[in-house]
């Protein structure tokens, strides 16, 4: 029986789960959101939640235990500055557990763990990353053009041409 055992293992030893989770919390408040397997995702949940608290209360004691826990000072920034502020009239519930598929080689089953009303800020990370796209595959058009341009223009060398030869002479 499983009275009063709380907690998941993850079949790590302690430092291993802590650093896991820790890592876990920390890309969730950067990215917003994260897949994972789902046990990871239930344990890490808690830890989010808490440290979303701290990020509400946002006086210097907070600020100084949510920096102890979290992994980069890009973290704590977001955390204090856009993610508490967010959830300030929430009383709790700031994550959700979207399930997706399985992992191709073991079948775990997998996650997102996602802050709620991150939508729009995963819109714009999608919108900003196709600009970026379409700008380098611009950028690589162009720089082809200017090369097979500089390479008949210095050697006399014709573009490739696609052309049916008449094999009859």
């Amino acid at each position: 029986m499983r009275h009063k055992v709380a907690g998941f293992k993850l079949g790590r030893n302690t430092s291993h789960r802590r650093s896991l989770l820790r890592n876990l919390v920390t890309s969730v408040i950067v990215e917003e959101r994260v897949e994972t397997t789902v046990p990871k995702a239930k344990a890490a949940r808690p830890l989010v939640e808490k440290m979303i608290t701290l990020g509400k209360r946002g006086d210097l004691a907070a600020r100084r235990l949510a920096g102890a826990y979290l992994m980069t000072d890009e973290a704590l920034v977001k955390l204090f500055d856009t993610v508490g502020p967010r959830f300030g009239d929430r009383n709790g519930g700031y994550t959700r557990i979207i399930r997706t598929g399985w992992n191709k080689g073991d079948g775990a089953d997998k996650a997102f763990l996602e802050l709620l009303g991150s939508e729009k800020v995963l819109d714009e990370k999608r919108e900003k990353r196709a600009e970026n796209r379409a700008k380098k595959n611009a950028e690589a058009r162009k720089a082809m053009e200017d090369a097979e341009a500089q390479a008949q223009h210095d050697g006399g060398i014709e573009p490739i041409k696609e052309e049916k030869e008449d094999k009859k002479e």
